[in-house]
Order: structure tokens, then C-alpha cells, then sequence
């Protein structure tokens, strides 16, 4: 006879969250290892780390894909790269007035945060000028915070940004440093640190997560979580693959929305007044569970990612609104306001574990 699954109290993961005491890896293996019938159980611990610091609050993103393909990384996964022979509309640095266009589109979304992102290694020197020009325009008009997404950096670029208005950057981890080489050979993991290094040195809000669903092992998620810690990031975006034809990585299609959720979990329970946001992949990887994602994530992203489409805002709203939850329309930082303002206390789910 089969034995029954292990019963683990993931309560007693929230209470050492919330008493910002790190899980052991043999705590965040017993995570991702959650039987599928106890994923309730699950998301209610989860969701009691997010309500303390979080609330009912859920905080808007909107992409704007500023300069699209023709990038000489080899990014196994990115539908842009060298290597990808993917069908994907390609074009140069937008106009400003079209990136501020995006900001207007953004806050119309009810998004707080406008993210401008290129392709490449590297942002050349006239395209740092021409979007810190559409910040400087987009802040003079809308108090929305803008987040960039520009590739590798120094101080010195990212100096050039905070003078201009941009209030946070993006730069992924991805994965575990053990495992980087596996999905890209033209910049190391130190790289990506670096960049996340200067753009704090500038003054920089920093945004940094990962990819889940690549090939990677447990051991690489729980390496990435932790690796995060150390990096203490403003907001970390969870990403799950979503394969794209004409990539080394077309293939790579394994996720669940189960998986999903339990991994949206131990980064909670690791990172428990950190902004969680579910990323590229959401509609692809979690599909009618999307929902679900919220108990762990207070963050979201609305009207699609660089290449892919996603869930349309007035979707999302209603989504949102069915669960009971508050879109959070306010674009003061983080820091001024302080996660403690906005917890509140919630009804539990009603789940049994």
C-alpha cells in the first residue's frame, strides 16, 4: 500500500515569515513538493503573509516593449535573441511621443507603475537620452512611477535615469548562478549582479526576479529565492515560461498551474514584504487559476508583455474585483508610504488543511 502524503502545517512557514525568519531549504523543497489536494492549505499560509503586509491591495503594471528584436545575447528563452528565429514584429527605439503615449495608455489601466523596456546587451548612449527626454515629459504630466528595463548598465547610465525621473530598474536574476549558463552564454550571472549593483549605487529602486519553467531543477528555484535575499530587490516579478517558436526552448512546456502556484508561495514565504508580481507566462502557465496567484502575488501586470499578449485591464479589473480584492491606484513609492499602511485585517479563506 501507497502511504498517505505527508501532512505539513505550512501555517508554521507563514509564522517564521512573518517573524522574517528564512525557511531552511528543506522547508522550501517540502513547499514545492506540496501534494496538489493540500495546495488550499497551501495558499491560505501564504495569503497570510501577504494580508499582513499587503492587504487586499492589488498594485497595476503596464510594459511597454520601447525597441523590439535585433539583440546579440543568446537568451534561450527570449523570442528576441541572436539566436531566435522567431515570427516577432522587430523595430528601433521608439519616438518619445509614443512612450509617453504608453504612460497615458498606463494610467488609464489604473497601472502605478509604466515599465520601458528595450532589446539589447547594452543601451546606447542617444537611446539613455531619448527616454530619460519621454520621462522627464511623462512625469510632467502623469504622477505615474516608471520602471526601465534596458539591459546591462553602469553607474554611470544609471545616474542618467534618476535625473530623469525613472524611479526604479529592472534587472532579472533569472535563475540560479548554476544554472545561468544553461540559458545564456553571452553575459554571466555576475553581470546581471553588477547592473543591479550600479543601479542602487545611483539611487535606483530595484526590480529583480526569475524564470520559472526553463529545464531548471527545485534546487535552482530555492538557489534563485535565496539569491534575492541577499540582492533585497523592491519588487521581484515571477516569470514562467511561455515558449516561443523559433526559440532553443519551443519545447519546454511542463508547467501546471499547480507548479506555478506552489513556487508563487515559497517566494512569499522567503521574500514576505517584498512586492511579489506574477509575470510573463501568467495567462499561458496559470490559466483559470489565474485568480488563485493573488493569495500569494499582490502585483499583476495588465494589457500583455513584450511579445506576447496578455489579459486585457478591464479583465484583470474584473478579476480583481470578483476576488474581493482593491486595485491600489497610487503612485507614491513604496518607501514614502511603507508596506505596514496598507495591511489590514481579512477574512480567512475558507480552506481546509
Amino acid at each position: 500500500m501507497m502511504e498517505p502524503p505527508m501532512v505539513v502545517d505550512y501555517q508554521d512557514f507563514a509564522a517564521k515569515a512573518l517573524c522574517d525568519e528564512t525557511l531552511t531549504r528543506d522547508e522550501c523543497q517540502a513547499v514545492l513538493d506540496t501534494p496538489d489536494e493540500q495546495l488550499l492549505g497551501l495558499l491560505q499560509a501564504a495569503f497570510t503573509v501577504r494580508s499582513h503586509y499587503f492587504g487586499k491591495t492589488v498594485r497595476l503594471q503596464m510594459l511597454q516593449n520601447a525597441k523590439s528584436g535585433a539583440c546579440q545575447e543568446d537568451c534561450h528563452y527570449c523570442s528576441q535573441s541572436a539566436i531566435s528565429t522567431a515570427p516577432i514584429e522587430r523595430y528601433n527605439l521608439l519616438p518619445q511621443k509614443e512612450m509617453i503615449d504608453g504612460a497615458r495608455q498606463a494610467a488609464a489601466s489604473k497601472a502605478q507603475r509604466y515599465c520601458i523596456v528595450i532589446s539589447g546587451r547594452s543601451p546606447l548612449d542617444r537611446e539613455i537620452d531619448e527616454i530619460a527626454g519621454a520621462v522627464r515629459a511623462i512625469k510632467q504630466e502623469i504622477p505615474i512611477q516608471i520602471c526601465c528595463s534596458l539591459g546591462l548598465m553602469n553607474e554611470q547610465q544609471a545616474k542618467r535615469l534618476k535625473a530623469a525621473g525613472v524611479d526604479r530598474v529592472n534587472h532579472n536574476l533569472n535563475t540560479s548562478e548554476a544554472f545561468h549558463s544553461s540559458i545564456c552564454t553571452t553575459h554571466t550571472f555576475q553581470d546581471r549582479l553588477s547592473t543591479i549593483r550600479n543601479a542602487r549605487a545611483a539611487g535606483l529602486e530595484i526590480c529583480s526576479g526569475g524564470i520559472v519553467g526553463m529545464g531548471e531543477k527545485d534546487e535552482d528555484l530555492i538557489d534563485l529565492a535565496m539569491a534575492l535575499i541577499d540582492v533585497k530587490p523592491d519588487s521581484i516579478p515571477l516569470n514562467t515560461l511561455h515558449p516561443a517558436t523559433g526559440t532553443p526552448l519551443e519545447s519546454c512546456d511542463n508547467l501546471t498551474p499547480q507548479r506555478c502556484l506552489k513556487v508563487l508561495c515559497l517566494f512569499r514565504f522567503l521574500h514576505p514584504r517584498t512586492e511579489l508580481r506574477v509575470a510573463g507566462g501568467r495567462e499561458h502557465n496559470l490559466r483559470s487559476l489565474q485568480p488563485l496567484a493573488l493569495y500569494p502575488a499582490d502585483s499583476i501586470f495588465v494589457n500583455g508583455y513584450l511579445t506576447t499578449p496578455g489579459q486585457p485591464a478591464p479583465e484583470v479589473w474584473g478579476m480583481i474585483e470578483d476576488l474581493g480584492f482593491k486595485i491600489e491606484v497610487d503612485y507614491q513609492t513604496a518607501a514614502e508610504k511603507g508596506p505596514q499602511l496598507r495591511s489590514q485585517s481579512l477574512e480567512p479563506l475558507n480552506v481546509q488543511h
